[in-house]
């Protein structure tokens, strides 16, 4: 199982929201095809088709427990899993 398969199983179980790290995350939605704009110390980032935004900020080296269950609930709902290697 690849590194970002891993990754995206960990935030779907959402069994270890506050150990995700944030560069993973963040690396994980560029592949699966979100732009990135930097706003001061928040990164957002948003696709087409998609209606919410997806606004991230760093909790140390981990992504805030929030915003992992914010990203898992897009993924759910525009049915995001199986883009993440392309």
């Amino acid at each position: 199982m690849r590194q970002s398969d891993k990754l995206l199983a960990r935030i779907l179980a959402g069994t270890s929201d506050a150990n995700i790290f944030f560069d993973e995350l963040c690396q994980m939605l560029r592949r699966m095809g979100f732009d990135e704009r930097i706003r001061g110390s928040h990164l957002i980032f948003r696709k087409q088709g998609i209606a919410e935004m997806i606004n991230l900020q760093r909790d140390g080296s981990k992504a805030k427990a929030y915003q992992v269950r914010q990203v898992r609930s897009v993924i759910l709902k525009y049915k995001l899993g199986g883009v993440v290697d392309a």
